[in-house]
């Protein structure tokens, strides 16, 4: 093995351990979703096996990111992403209560999400603690909103942002006159 692939197999190694931890996934976990023996998991986080392109892809494609990605060359990932507006992989919910789209891409790490929230006149969107130490940052495009995050209530208008913690129970609340649009960025650490 050469010392290109020798440094290419440490940063695999080291980046699906990592990534791993990130997500709070068992090895088990990830097995499960990546169809991936968890005996051969742990021998390539542990450095003492060689993975072939196909476990490879399996492993990435379990993240959700691209070959390239898992190995953190960033000549080997696309330098724009398009989130097409058009695309229904990207509507995370849409009825003639609520709509929500993602406007990040799909294969980012989970650390930031961005999204665009439509909610019809007196709609909420309730959410239950996400993990300790998220936060939520909502800035209100048009209408008005009512945002709650544990025992705190807060009103919004047209312009108005606001950021709160996500890892107590919270809500986006619809008290206007019209259909609120807003855009939510998720924060985790």
């Amino acid at each position: 093995m050469s010392t290109d692939q020798d440094h290419t197999g440490q940063i695999l190694c080291q980046r699906v351990a990592e990534l791993r931890k990130n997500h709070d996934l068992t090895l088990d976990q990830l097995a499960s979703s990546s169809g991936v023996s968890r005996s051969m998991l742990s021998q390539i986080e542990r450095g003492q096996a060689n993975p072939t392109l196909a476990v490879t892809f399996r492993i990435a494609q379990a993240f959700g990111i691209t070959i390239g990605e898992l190995v953190d060359q960033p000549w080997a990932a696309p330098s724009i992403d398009v989130v097409h507006g058009d695309d229904a992989n990207n509507l995370f919910r849409s009825d003639d209560k609520c709509t929500i789209r993602t406007l990040s891409p799909l294969h980012l790490e989970r650390s930031v999400e961005f999204y665009e929230i439509e909610l019809a006149v007196g709609e909420t969107l309730s959410s239950s603690a996400h993990f300790e130490g998220t936060r939520e940052l909502l800035t209100i495009a048009s209408g008005q909103a009512e945002i709650e995050s544990g025992d705190t209530r807060r009103s919004l208008g047209k312009n108005d942002t606001a950021s709160y913690r996500a890892d107590l129970s919270h809500s986006i609340s619809n008290v206007g006159k019209g259909r609120l649009i807003c855009y939510l960025v998720v924060t985790s650490r």
